[in-house]
């Protein structure tokens, strides 16, 4: 559970950086979004170095875990529902993530 939570917490690091900097060119915000997008993705490069595994084991089950992180942001934040889609897509990067992420060792 704690390797799945930091997974979700280094997903949620990368997407603010990413957001913003999103906003800040489609939508016209402020460039001032560039500083705490520069700090979220510095975050995102040190929460993925606590990861316990090889960096591309790491690499390879945070994508499971991100992309479901970013369907709810979908919903969340840009106020988007999934779609049945959606939710299977999840459930089978979430499956390739455990897979990859608690093999036996």
């Amino acid at each position: 559970m704690k390797t799945f939570l930091l997974f979700v917490v280094t997903a949620l690091a990368e997407i603010v950086g990413c957001y913003l900097p999103w906003r800040w060119l489609r939508e016209g915000a402020s460039a001032w979004w560039l500083i705490p997008a520069a700090a979220s993705l510095a975050l995102f490069a040190w929460l993925l170095t606590l990861h316990p595994t090889a960096a591309g084991r790491t690499y390879a089950a945070y994508g499971g875990v991100y992309v479901c992180v970013a369907i709810l942001w979908l919903w969340g934040v840009e106020a988007i529902r999934p779609s049945a889609w959606d939710w299977a897509g999840m459930a089978f990067t979430l499956a390739g993530m455990a897979l990859i992420a608690f093999q036996p060792r």
